[in-house]
């Protein structure tokens, strides 16, 4: 591989890490920002974040590891080939993650939710596998009827993630607010199309030599690929959770102990639950439902 494409993919590799890092400090810090209600929902980008980084941490582990320099090329030698295998591993863990984290700032609830939950982290865990059997499992992935074998029943579980998610995401949508549900749509369709990336790098081999040139599209485009679905997504549902704590507070129908701002915007004042048997209002006198009512 010339240096310039080592260059280039050591670059995405450690630009991908240091922005989940970022993702995961500023998921970790704003935990509070959201009601328990959508909480789980920036939990599960908290998690999948770590586990990202970390991967993303071997990653780069075996990418300098993996590689001797020769004169003006760099040539890989047998601990390269696990870059790809710590990939899939990774997205066995996080892809899973990112359907809870859609689906907790969606209106689906009780056994609903249990059950949609179950399926689409089912779904997203069987897609990863599937995929890792054509691409790196079976002939080590240079056996073309296997990559599109496995790849087509990978699809099938992809097919059904869209469809599942798609359909979430529109139930949900006349129940909320319209900053909310256009936030809510925007991180859908981001999540959707960045996922629509992994199968067009995956079908590479089926199509083309993999070349140095390829190869590093490849890793440069599963890189983005992962800002985009896990920091990006991210970003959006944290909006998301946020823009329904307000509404919420506003309703009535739940407290929140600080004001929600979002984009420098107040969306809700704070609201302290009720002191139990006190007789009296709490904190700074606002109970559930007294809108309009500013704290002194």
């Amino acid at each position: 591989m010339p240096l310039g494409l080592y260059d280039v993919v050591q670059l995405a590799l450690l630009g991908a890490g240091f922005a989940l890092f970022a993702y995961f400090v500023y998921s970790w810090n704003s935990l509070g920002e959201v009601s328990p209600r959508y909480r789980p929902s920036v939990l599960a980008g908290l998690c999948l974040s770590g586990v990202a980084m970390l991967a993303y941490l071997l990653l780069y582990i075996d990418w300098d590891t993996g590689f001797r320099l020769a004169g003006e090329v760099y040539v890989p030698n047998e601990e390269a080939r696990t870059t790809e295998g710590t990939r899939y591993i990774d997205w066995s863990v996080t892809v899973p993650l990112l359907t809870v984290e859609l689906l907790a700032v969606c209106s689906v609830a009780g056994s609903a939710a249990r059950k949609l939950r179950f399926r689409t982290m089912a779904a997203a865990f069987l897609m990863i596998v599937t995929g890792y059997m054509g691409a790196q499992v079976l002939s080590e992935g240079r056996d073309t009827t296997a990559l599109v074998v496995w790849g087509l029943i990978s699809t099938a579980f992809f097919v059904y993630l869209y469809v599942a998610l798609i359909g979430a995401v529109r139930a949900a949508l006349p129940t909320m607010g319209a900053e909310a549900g256009a936030s809510l749509r925007n991180a859908t369709i981001l999540l959707l199309s960045s996922f629509g990336v992994y199968p067009l790098v995956y079908a590479v081999p089926v199509f083309a030599d993999v070349t140095p040139a390829w190869f590093t599209a490849m890793q440069v485009g599963y890189s983005v690929a992962d800002v985009v679905a896990k920091v990006g997504f991210g970003v959006l549902t944290h909006k998301v959770a946020k823009l329904r704590t307000a509404e919420d507070v506003r309703k009535g129908v739940d407290t929140h102990p600080e004001a929600v701002w979002s984009s420098h915007v107040h969306k809700s004042d704070a609201v302290l639950p009720p002191v139990r048997g006190a007789g009296a209002p709490a904190g700074d006198g606002r109970r559930p439902g007294d809108e309009g009512v500013s704290a002194s």
